[in-house]
């Protein structure tokens, strides 16, 4: 569990510290970009050292952690705080999120209108 046992890839820290819910997400989002370390793009099998600079996007959030112990296998959530220091904001309160636009069971297709409205939305 300690850093002397080796390289540690970045997906599988990041899935090790529950930053995501499984390991195949963690590479899917090495892949697509959304993870980066130290300012780079990192690939799912780049290895980590201490103290660098982690940054997930996860759903329009970005969470930005320093990495402070490797760990290879998924460890408890008591441990897993451990192994990071979270320098991310903290997450809005619900009431600031935006609504999701909800339309009328059976009101059929989107006007125009509609759809202009939607992509308005979404903009956002």
């Amino acid at each position: 569990m300690t850093a002397d046992e080796g390289p540690v890839r970045v997906d599988s820290w990041i899935w090790s510290v529950r930053l995501t819910k499984t390991r195949s997400l963690a590479a899917a989002a090495c892949k697509a970009g959304h993870v980066r370390v130290n300012g780079d793009k990192a690939k799912p099998a780049q290895v980590l050292k201490l103290g660098d600079e982690v940054r997930v996007r996860d759903g329009g959030y970005e969470r930005i952690v320093v990495v402070a112990r490797l760990v290879r296998k998924r460890v408890g959530a008591p441990v897993a705080a451990e192994c990071l220091i979270d320098k991310s904001q903290p997450r809005p309160p619900r009431e600031e999120v935006p609504v999701v636009a909800v339309r009328d069971r059976g009101a059929g297709r989107p006007t125009k209108r509609d759809r202009r409205e939607l992509e308005r939305l979404h903009r956002r």
